[in-house]
Parts: structure tokens; C-alpha cells; sequence
């Protein structure tokens, strides 16, 4: 999802409204309304999680720094190098550059109040950019396409 370890490990499940695949809550440290779609495979996921109250009840309990200590331990017991507890919003954010989502949705969906911000989290991300000529087609398929749904609206809190 992109959202910080301590907007994630609040979460509550009626922050989730499933008719409409959108997860939304009041971020810690801004206070301002995040609203987040999810797509099927991320459903999945949430269904495994309780369906009232928090849906992680051990994380929703352990402070901030006490979580990226636990998940710095478990990774030296695995042998695992090179990562934090904070590499999983690099990762989205580098994602979302890779599959061309638009800057401004990530800086949203992240939390930042910077581009700069946003694209510090995405420097890494390979992006193959397609020949100018297949650009134009797919820019074309898509304004002629009549089932394409309009961009989502960035709602200001």
C-alpha cells in the first residue's frame, strides 16, 4: 500500500470499505485523511484479517521503534541483509514509478507534501521508457478507447 509502518500497524477493519476496494484513515502524523484504493489481490489478503478491531492486533500494541527492532532480528535470525522495516515504501514507491503511475498519486498515496520527497523513495526504479512512435499509439488506443474509466480524484483533506 505505500502507507507508513505506523498508519499500517493502526489500521482497524472498519477502516476498510469494501464495496468500493478503498481503505481510508486518519494518518499519525499529519492527521490528514488518507484514501487508498485496493485492487483483488490485495482483497485476498485482507480477508485473512480480522474482520473487526484492529487488523493487526500485535502490531497495533508494539511502539514504532520496538517494530523495526523485532523486524531487524527476525531478519539477522534469516540471515536476510540489506533490508528495514522501512525498504517495503522504497519498494512501493519504485513500483509505482516502474509501472508509470503518475507522480502525483504516489506523493499522495505516500504522504508527502514534496515531490522531492516522492521521488527520493523512487530514484532506484528502473523505468524502460517505450520508443516515442509506441507511446503515441498507446496514447491513442487509449482516448479512442470508450470504456476507459476516468483517473481516480485526488481528494484534499
Amino acid at each position: 500500500m505505500g502507507a507508513s509502518q505506523s498508519d499500517l500497524a493502526g489500521l482497524n477493519a472498519e477502516d476498510v470499505d469494501w464495496e468500493h476496494h478503498v481503505i481510508s484513515y486518519a494518518r499519525r502524523k499529519t492527521g490528514a485523511m488518507a484514501i487508498m484504493r485496493f485492487d483483488n489481490d490485495m482483497a485476498e489478503i485482507l480477508r485473512d484479517l480480522p474482520g473487526s478491531g484492529p487488523l493487526f492486533p500485535y502490531l497495533s500494541t508494539v511502539r514504532a521503534g520496538d517494530r523495526a527492532t523485532e523486524f531487524k532480528q527476525r531478519c539477522d535470525g534469516l540471515g536476510i541483509k540489506g533490508v528495514s522495516l522501512h525498504s517495503y515504501r522504497y519498494a512501493w514507491a519504485e513500483r509505482a514509478k516502474t509501472a508509470g503511475y503518475p507522480e502525483r498519486y504516489a506523493q499522495v498515496n505516500l504522504g508527502h507534501n514534496s515531490r522531492a520527497m516522492a521521488r527520493a523513495y523512487s530514484r532506484k526504479a528502473p523505468v524502460e521508457m517505450p520508443s516515442l512512435s509506441e507511446y503515441e499509439r498507446q496514447q491513442k488506443a487509449i482516448t479512442q478507447c470508450p470504456a476507459t474509466e476516468p483517473a481516480p480524484q485526488i481528494v484534499k483533506t
